[in-house]
């Protein structure tokens, strides 16, 4: 059984946040090019699919941890501190994630004010996209989380398989 739970939540980890990391490194770079000038529709469809992907695969993503907390179980190494270390910035990455990433995209996405209307707050009131470029960051934290989580589940110091 230890196996088959393992095999899903390694499955559930390629198949549901890989294609989040993927779509969600690529969301910003999209974004600066469909809010210049010369964006077209196409700019802004690839920006929805990209954020559509994100929004989809993260719900998926929770078999991940469900699983992953199952095979722990499993194997007896739930106090281990590693398996503590990976699921605190497991539960990091997903608060970045639903907290910061998911939000800027679809603020991003949002449609445009009505050009009549006095907004206070304008949109290009920096010198260069704030957006894009602090969701860029974000989105890289996301990504180091998973990564780190992803060495730990590796490594696991302290293990006894000699790998």
């Amino acid at each position: 059984m230890t196996k088959f739970l393992l095999a899903v939540h390694v499955l559930a980890a390629i198949v549901a946040i890989g294609p989040v990391t993927v779509a969600a490194s690529m969301f910003p770079a999209a974004a600066r090019r469909a809010l210049a000038e010369s964006g077209t529709d196409r700019d802004l469809a690839v920006l929805g699919s990209l954020h559509r992907i994100c929004r989809v695969y993260a719900a998926v993503g929770i078999v991940v941890p469900v699983f992953g907390l199952a095979t722990a179980s499993s194997l007896g190494v739930l106090g281990d501190a590693w398996l503590i270390a990976s699921i605190a910035l497991t539960a990091a990455a997903a608060g970045v994630l639903v907290l910061l990433v998911l939000p800027r995209q679809a603020r991003l996405l949002a449609p445009a004010p009505d050009p009549g209307r006095r907004d206070p707050t304008p949109a290009s009131s920096g010198p260069a996209e704030p957006g894009p470029s602090r969701l860029a960051m974000y989105t890289g934290m996301f990504n180091l989380l998973w990564a780190v989580v992803t060495v730990l589940m590796i490594v696991r110091p302290g293990s006894t398989t000699g790998v």
